[in-house]
């Protein structure tokens, strides 16, 4: 018995080894398999990508190719700032700093305007909120476990501001 356990260890290590040698080159060969697939596909698709290529200049004029946005839209960048025009008639209607009014009184009344209840014992509050124009924001809420986002429709009248949920959207 004492002499056949370091030969039954041994044997162990073997057939290990000797399994773990072949997962080991299953598992590169299904890699290799799945490399060469990607590859066909980046080249298939780089053709497609020529072919339309090709055909979007005897589609479109060359002065067409170009689009540029409409003043004051740079969207990514600029979205949520209000212009220049829109400060000074939200000034006028008694506003003293209309972004940092309206998101003030925005963070003030989100408990009426979120219309979703937290889950989880998570409280619904808005995480991030954007002044679209003189007229409309859009805000992001969640409680750590569920969320949306609210268009709002918002007015102002003598400083005072009210606000109405256009459309909400839950995640």
């Amino acid at each position: 018995m004492n002499r056949t356990l370091p030969w039954i260890v041994a044997g162990l290590s073997l057939f290990l080894a000797f399994y773990f040698y072949m997962q080991q080159h299953e598992a590169e060969s299904r890699l290799a398999i799945a490399d060469k697939r990607v590859a066909e596909m980046d080249a298939a698709l780089a053709q497609e990508g020529q072919a339309v290529d090709s055909l979007e200049e005897l589609v479109l004029p060359p002065d067409t190719m170009e689009l540029v946005p409409p003043g004051g839209a740079a969207f990514v960048d600029e979205l949520g700032s209000l212009s220049e025009s829109d400060l000074r008639r939200l000034k006028q209607k008694g506003l003293h700093s209309p972004e940092a009014d309206l998101m003030n009184d925005l963070n003030r009344k989100q408990s009426q305007l979120i219309p979703a209840a937290g889950s989880m014992g998570g409280t619904m509050t808005i995480r991030d909120s954007r002044i679209l124009n003189d007229r409309y924001a859009m805000a992001y809420y969640e409680d750590g476990h569920n969320g949306g986002y609210m268009l709002l429709k918002y007015s102002v009248s003598n400083g005072s501001i009210s606000w109405t949920v256009v459309d909400n959207s839950q995640l």
